[in-house]
């Protein structure tokens, strides 16, 4: 009984995949899908990066490689599309311990450094429904609160924004539940309020519940939609549930086209705010606009990010671009205002290509201000210059049909008012589950 438990022929592992996969079996047809045939999209993805920092920190510049953003996402669709599986499974934990150097972002104890992100960056289960004119949804997993706007990696830039931790809430245990009816979304979601201490990390489920999330979207036209949400988030930063309770606010508005014409492809602007909380009153707050926008002519994409972020400043330890956690105590030992101007070009890869190869540059100039005075911490002097230039050249490699919107479940996904919805490089991106 046992050896029979875990035998699996080789002609029942060909069946099976050519269900799901929709492949041809090798000497005969695979059968006629019908509406109930599960569909499966996988797409890989790596990004080898150069990163030059000038200066990084005490007024000497940085040189750095990576291989950023290594991941595996899947999307599956099951009874006719009823049900849903979405997941992403990340090697940033393997390939960028020490973090990627990033002036102005910060966030799980790394500083000017962007954090690896756990190995199951997502894995979520959705089942749809609807109910006269209306559409549901119940998603239940672990992944993107509904706060704040879309994941950074789905988005054009490499580089991530300073505000991430301020305009997203990631890699949690969640239960969420969505209502659209016409061009009205809204949604909200409970989950555990710790972030992860580390790419193995699993959420704690002994605090699942302890914090809860709400966002409305409208979509006034095609291809535009205006959000605003809020959460409330328990202890983020300490897993014992002692740190900083924070309310978090967010609003924006998105534009991307529902066709590959036009010289505007995608837009975005953005406000969030976060204060951090200690016996029900606020201790500080941290707000953050970000505008961003890319276009696109023949093989060329382009695209502009204006960003202005204050984000708290903490004791860091002998390797300067980490601080400890959790935080030994509740304090701060400054503010800091980051305005950060970036720009990229893209190379785009044919649309027929078998595989997407899109080498890129990006360039950004940031200015760090002190907001708290007196203060321990005095950015001039910590990196040694007013002004901070940053330099990335690169490329992008991808297998399978891009992702799309990265951190959204049921109802709040693209596609109700087109089947076929375009990426940031006017491709098309899968079709999303609807009932």
């Amino acid at each position: 009984m046992g050896n029979r438990k875990g035998r699996v022929s080789s002609s029942m592992i060909g069946v099976w995949l050519a269900l799901a996969l929709g492949t041809e079996l090798h000497g005969q047809e695979a059968p006629e899908p019908s509406a109930h045939t599960p569909t499966w999209q996988f797409r890989g993805q790596a990004i080898g990066l150069v990163t030059h920092a000038a200066p990084a920190l005490a007024d000497k510049s940085r040189t750095e490689g990576y291989l950023t953003q290594p991941h595996l996402a899947a999307h599956g669709s099951l009874a006719g599309g009823r049900t849903a599986i979405t997941t992403i499974l990340t090697l940033e934990g393997l390939t960028l311990s020490r973090g990627e150097l990033n002036a102005g972002i910060w966030g799980e104890g790394y500083v000017d450094r962007r954090h690896p992100h756990t190995y199951v960056h997502e894995l979520v289960a959705t089942v749809n429904a609807t109910a006269g004119g209306a559409v549901l949804s119940f998603s239940l997993g672990k992944g993107f609160v509904p706060f704040g706007t879309d994941d950074p990696m789905s988005r054009p830039f490499v580089k991530y924004p300073a505000n991430h931790h301020l305009a997203q809430i990631l890699e949690r245990a969640l239960v969420i539940g969505g209502l659209r009816y016409g061009p009205a979304l809204a949604e909200i979601g409970v989950f555990n309020g710790e972030e992860p201490q580390g790419s193995g990390d699993w959420p704690d489920w002994g605090r699942f519940g302890d914090s809860w999330a709400a966002r409305a979207t409208l979509f006034p036209t095609p291809g535009v939609e205006v959000q605003l949400s809020h959460a409330h988030v328990a202890s983020p930063q300490d897993p014992g549930g002692r740190g900083f309770d924070q309310r978090k606010w967010s609003a924006a508005a998105r534009y991307q086209p529902e066709t590959g014409t036009g010289i505007l492809r995608y837009g975005l602007v953005e406000w969030a705010r976060t204060d951090d909380r200690l016996g029900g009153r606020n201790f500080v707050d941290y707000g953050s606009i970000l505008a961003e926008a890319t276009f696109g002519r023949g093989v060329y994409e382009v695209g502009a990010r204006y960003e202005r972020t204050v984000r708290p400043e903490e004791e860091r330890l002998l390797d300067p671009f980490r601080t400890p956690r959790p935080q030994p105590d509740l304090h701060i030992i400054g503010k800091t205002r980051w305005q950060i101007v970036s720009a990229r070009v893209d190379w785009l890869p044919a649309p027929d290509a078998p595989f997407d190869l899109r080498p890129f540059l990006e360039l950004s100039y940031s200015r760090p201000v002190q907001l708290l005075s007196p203060s321990v911490f005095v950015p001039t002097e910590f990196y040694g210059s007013e002004s901070l230039w940053g330099l990335s050249v690169g490329a992008r490699l991808g297998v399978g049909p891009a992702h799309g919107r990265v951190g959204r479940y049921g109802t709040a996904l693209p596609g109700e008012r087109s089947q076929h919805p375009v990426n940031s490089t006017g491709h098309p991106v899968p079709p999303s589950v609807t009932p």
